[in-house]
């Protein structure tokens, strides 16, 4: 009888080395699956890098991930050391069998087989904690999976905005063409009206996309008041100036810049104390007296730029009388 119940008790164990085994395998999976899911998280950081709108989300996300896999390296750690302690303790138990072999060794026998049982039990949790770390690592797939195509529909996105911004980008430029294009031509137009209306003279001139006139036209030495005799010529600039206003298209944004020089001679007087004032005040006048024939305020400007826009370098009476001068652009606002 009790070499019956040995032998149950032998052919009972017999499984086990199997049950590591498939156990060990197991592990071994499991580790690959993990080391699989850190470089896909790796790859996959350095896909996201450059996306600014998402990043501060993922990243949030990715950290979650990565404490969660820190937990279940841990987990793992304490997994192998568990499995280890099993083995051990099987490689006991086997020992004692063959020590129970031999005769006279019935009185263990209870204790061996609860030991067993407890050993068993011990291995049906690390079975279940195996299974758990699965469903976790499954649902970190998902979650991961769920990002990338958040992610690609994020970079779908960017590069629909990049097209169309280039587009938008390329219709404004052809339309600021065209408006430059048009406004050319009026400014053309307005300066041949000019050159048509004031006469053929010498302190008159055009240069460049400027109408040039010379400040003697307008004042004084040191003045910034209008001489009387320089009116009838503004009127006629006034004139031109309003018939030019009633044929510029509303949707074209431009404005009459007047703009005051000196030469480099300072002045230093109580009204005036250097030539940025004089050449401002200048400018103004002339501003507020079109405006006193009907020109709109907003289609006007007035800059002074003192001494220090010459358009003759010789220091000579000639050179200074050409850099004491007004000045008439028209330009967009």
């Amino acid at each position: 009888m009790a070499l019956g119940r040995t032998g149950r008790r032998e052919s009972g164990l017999n499984y086990w080395p199997g049950f590591v085994d498939a156990l060990s395998t197991m592990l071994l999976a499991f580790i690959f699956l993990l080391s699989v899911f850190l470089l896909a998280q790796f790859f996959l950081s350095q896909e996201i890098s450059g996306k600014e709108n998402v990043l501060a989300r993922l990243t949030a996300q990715i950290r979650q991930l990565s404490d969660l896999l820190s937990l279940e390296r841990a987990s793992t750690t304490s997994l192998e050391d568990q499995i280890a302690q099993l083995r051990a303790s099987l490689r006991g138990a086997e020992a004692e069998r063959d020590r129970l072999r031999g005769p006279g060794t019935g009185p263990d026998v209870p204790a061996l087989a609860s030991e067993l049982e407890s050993e068993r039990k011990l291995s049906q949790q690390q079975v279940s904690q195996i299974a758990l770390l699965n469903q976790q690592i499954a649902a970190l797939r998902r979650q991961l999976a769920a990002l990338e195509a958040a992610l690609e529909i994020s970079e779908k996105r960017d590069r629909d905005s990049q097209t169309r911004i280039a587009d938008l980008g390329r219709r404004l430029n052809v339309a600021l063409a065209q408006r430059v294009q048009e406004l050319q031509r009026y400014r053309s137009e307005f300066f041949g009206r000019l050159r048509e209306i004031l006469g053929n003279r010498p302190e008159i001139r055009v240069v460049g996309d400027r109408f040039v006139l010379q400040s003697e036209v307008f004042f004084d030495r040191g003045s910034a008041a209008l001489r009387p005799e320089a009116r009838p010529e503004i009127d006629k600039i006034a004139s031109a100036l309003l018939d030019l206003e009633s044929k510029i298209p509303a949707d074209i944004a431009w404005v009459l810049r007047i703009d005051g020089h000196t030469d480099i001679r300072r002045i230093a007087t109580a009204q005036f104390p250097s030539n940025w004032e004089l050449s401002s005040a200048r400018a103004i006048s002339v501003v507020q007296y079109l405006i006193g024939r009907g020109v709109k305020p907003e289609r006007l400007v007035a800059a002074g730029f003192g001494e220090f826009q010459p358009i003759d370098p010789g220091a000579t009476e000639e050179a200074y009388s050409r850099n004491r001068r007004i000045e008439l652009k028209l330009t967009e606002r």
